[in-house]
């Protein structure tokens, strides 16, 4: 089964190795590592994908990762999509396969882009919410994410974790149980591809109209 391990260390050479070398010793196989975020005061956040060896268990690798100085543990759980990473540029590529569609295809790509849960794309309608697209774990009903761009949403559940953007009249809803947080930069990534896909799909219309 694969994990996914969030961790928090120093921005410096070495570091990232050290980290990968205590993962290694406690039991665990690095498939994929993605650097999420980097800020100011020179640390960084990054997400590594693993298997574990049989018979170990994730508590394992927390503590090994804890014994280095300067780095911290910030969630790991079992990740069902695999350990496989989709890449934002990848993210694009696919989009741009078939224009029409980027925004059904952009909903089907955030649980391996963004290491969520589910996704749906929602419309607002006079009785509320509409989902137009879902993933398969997506919940039968959301409500309207009245929002400007990318931001965390407020849930009824403390369990999950939301978070939407704009899709011009519609939006696009991620959720995560559990964890980890929403990061200011994973906001401002979901952003960017919401906007490039609404872009995509609205030059395909105006290619579509008769002369």
């Amino acid at each position: 089964m694969a994990f996914l391990l969030r961790v928090e260390l120093l921005d410096v050479p070495g570091s990232l190795g050290r980290v990968a070398t205590a993962i290694g010793e406690a039991g665990g196989d690095i498939e994929a590592i993605e650097i999420v975020e980097k800020t100011s005061d020179g640390t960084a956040i990054d997400d590594i994908m693993l298997e574990l060896v049989p018979g170990v268990m994730p508590d394992s690798i927390v503590s090994a990762c804890n014994t280095i100085d300067s780095v911290q543990v910030l969630w790991i759980s079992r990740y069902a999509a695999g350990t496989n990473l989709f890449l934002d540029l990848e993210v694009v590529e696919a989009l741009t396969v078939d224009p029409a569609s980027a925004l059904d295809r952009l909903v089907d790509l955030m649980p391996v882009t963004f290491r969520v849960d589910w996704g749906a794309r929602v419309r607002r309608t006079d009785h509320g919410c509409e989902i137009v697209r879902a993933t398969e774990a997506a919940p039968e009903r959301l409500d309207w994410p009245a929002l400007n761009g990318a931001s965390r949403l407020e849930s009824n559940d403390d369990n999950l974790l939301l978070c939407a953007a704009s899709l011009g009249s519609e939006a696009l809803v991620l959720g995560r149980h559990g964890g980890p947080e929403f990061l200011d930069s994973e906001l401002a990534r979901l952003d960017h591809l919401a906007g490039l896909a609404l872009d995509i799909t609205d030059r395909a219309q105006v290619q579509d109209r008769p002369g």
